[in-house]
């Protein structure tokens, strides 16, 4: 199965409401990224055994770590939770510009260092969100 079709299969996994969310969500990523790397991460140890939620990716950049080792990886990260839905701006360096930037304007959503979470997109001011997915994307 390639990666779109894991992508589609994970969306479609989802109970109702989070797979349409995620559907339109995964619409408006790729209408800001369409040339991107999409990537699948299904989270699964070697046993085959779900350890963390899975997780679309869009783009990529390097990480740096200390030590000189480097590791591609993706900017934006999309992924279910048990209370809905998490998106991940991995790609941008200082970790208080999402709270400090999209925080309040956002609408009901927590904001922390490299993650949006929120419930349904109702919830939340589409268009900041937009920007913040831009954001991340422009970053590298």
């Amino acid at each position: 199965m390639n990666i779109q079709e894991q992508i589609k299969e994970y969306i479609i996994s989802q109970p109702e409401l989070k797979r349409s969310d995620m559907q339109e969500l995964h619409r408006i990523i790729l209408e800001i990224m369409p040339e991107c790397k999409l990537w699948f991460l299904d989270e699964k140890n070697d046993e085959g055994k779900t350890v963390s939620n899975p997780n679309i990716g869009y783009g990529h950049y390097t990480i740096h770590y200390a030590g000189g080792k480097t590791r591609e990886f993706y900017q934006i990260g999309l992924s279910a939770n048990t209370t809905g839905i998490s998106v991940y701006i991995l790609s941008i360096n200082d970790k208080t510009y999402l709270a400090e930037t999209y925080g309040k304007e956002i609408g009901k959503a927590s904001v922390t260092g490299y993650c949006i979470k929120f419930k349904t997109l109702e919830d939340i001011n589409i268009e900041i969100l937009k920007a913040a997915i831009y954001d991340g994307f422009k970053a590298r």
